[in-house]
């Protein structure tokens, strides 16, 4: 059975407090195998036979609301995929106190969003999109970034979850 990773926006952040434990009994509930998760952000790992991603992430988004009460967004992506986005160096090495972060979208962004996303370019943020990814270098705390996730959403009309290439 192929190997699957999904990725939640809004697991423990912004006041929404989710276990582990009950993250994985959802994905088990969904008959789905090998559930584990990565630390505690919305990573989770597992097997599914027979399904598509797309069709993976419209059952767990279901199963996700009401289990918890809200919608969480989900990215599923193949082991394949994530290498394709780790490796994807947009912006060349990286300098010492930038950090990159990588935005998981549902779809590639078109024209007019890849204008959009370069519109939130600054002296401090670089962005870049790549397939279903947007690239985000900042260099400095991304807390003190004017750039946040609410915003390009809002700008682009679709939910992106983003993660630090280190996670």
């Amino acid at each position: 059975m192929p190997r699957y990773v999904a990725l939640l926006r809004a697991i423990n952040v912004g006041g929404h407090t989710v276990k582990m434990e009950a993250l994985r009994r959802c994905f088990v509930a969904l008959d789905l195998e090998e559930v584990s998760t990565v630390i505690a952000s919305g990573n989770v790992l597992f097997t599914a036979g027979g399904s598509r991603p797309a069709a993976l992430e419209r059952r767990i988004e279901g199963a996700l609301a009401a289990a918890l009460g809200y919608e969480v967004a989900t990215f599923v992506r193949t082991p394949r995929q994530m290498r394709a986005a780790a490796a994807h160096a947009p912006f060349g090495p990286l300098g010492d106190g930038d950090s990159l972060y990588v935005g998981f979208l549902g779809t590639p962004l078109d024209a007019a969003g890849r204008r959009v996303l370069a519109a939130f370019g600054t002296d401090v943020d670089d962005f870049a999109a790549h397939a279903g990814e947007v690239y985000w270098r900042c260099r400095m705390r991304s807390s003190d970034s004017t750039f946040t996730n609410r915003k390009f959403e809002k700008a682009v009309g679709q939910s992106a979850t983003f993660r630090n290439i280190t996670t």
